[in-house]
């Protein structure tokens, strides 16, 4: 009985020496835990935001939706930052340049007209809170499609068709080099017209490429597209086709031309 323990013993040995040895010509399974979902990032309330000179000149522009509404097009986080910490910054440094100025009297249009393109307060500032104003009051969620009454026709006359405006302006957008805009513009002798500017230039402002009377405007920063398009600003363009409220389009392009 003493041998048959000792035997099995031995041949435990064995096996265990071996299994050793298999597992030495093993690869080693690691178990790699599925990647955690990063938290969303908390959006605030477009309403809260404020100028930071309640008595100030300018004021933040209501933004007359949620940041999530424009969403998949424009994401809420983009939103929330572009507005509340962008065009609120351009707001806040356009009221200190203007303080105290004979340009504190005059409104956003007329510092325009008569702008000094030195004065780069002013010029950087007073572009930036124009055209984002601007550009919250343009877009909408629920929008898109193609516009009606007379700017439809404006468009099929001055462009040849809808099709053909549309690929103007996302040229416009797509071949503006670096930080700008594309606009949809009423020229001085009531025409369409589409162009781009550099920074925060605009069509109002002396010396542009693109001169008359902003309806339509495209911003092109990174800031406005980057968090969700990365650098694939054409399909940031072609997603805002997607959120342009043309009925507020069309009532800018109907007071253009009634002046």
């Amino acid at each position: 009985m003493k041998k048959v323990k000792i035997f099995f013993s031995a041949l435990a040995v064995v096996a265990a020496l071996q299994s050793c040895k298999d597992k030495d010509n093993l690869e080693e399974v690691v178990t790699v835990p599925e990647p955690q979902k990063e938290a969303a990032a908390p959006v605030g309330n477009p309403d809260d935001v404020k100028a930071e000179d309640a008595s100030g000149k300018f004021q933040i522009a209501k933004l007359g939706y949620k940041y999530d509404a424009l969403a998949p097009n424009i994401d809420a986080r983009t939103m929330e930052l572009h507005y509340s910490k962008h065009y609120k910054k351009y707001t806040d440094e356009l009221n200190k340049a203007v303080k105290g100025t004979p340009l504190e009297g005059k409104t956003i249009e007329e510092i325009f007209a008569t702008l000094d393109p030195e004065n780069k307060a002013v010029r950087n500032n007073g572009g930036g809170f124009y055209n984002h104003s601007l550009f919250w009051e343009v877009m909408a969620p629920n929008a898109g499609g193609k516009p009606t009454g007379a700017l439809a026709d404006a468009i099929t006359k001055d462009f040849g068709s809808f099709e053909a405006f549309q690929e103007k302006f996302t040229e416009a957008a797509t071949k503006q080099f670096g930080s700008g805009w594309a606009w949809l513009v009423v020229t001085a002798d009531g025409k369409l017209a589409v162009g781009s500017t550099a920074n925060q230039d605009n069509p109002l402002m002396p010396g542009q490429s693109v001169t008359g009377k902003p309806i339509l405007g495209l911003d092109v920063w990174e800031h406005a597209y980057y968090l969700n398009y990365q650098n694939k600003r054409p399909d940031y363009i072609t997603a805002f086709y997607n959120v342009v409220n043309w009925p507020v389009v069309a009532k800018k392009y109907e007071a253009a031309i009634a002046k």
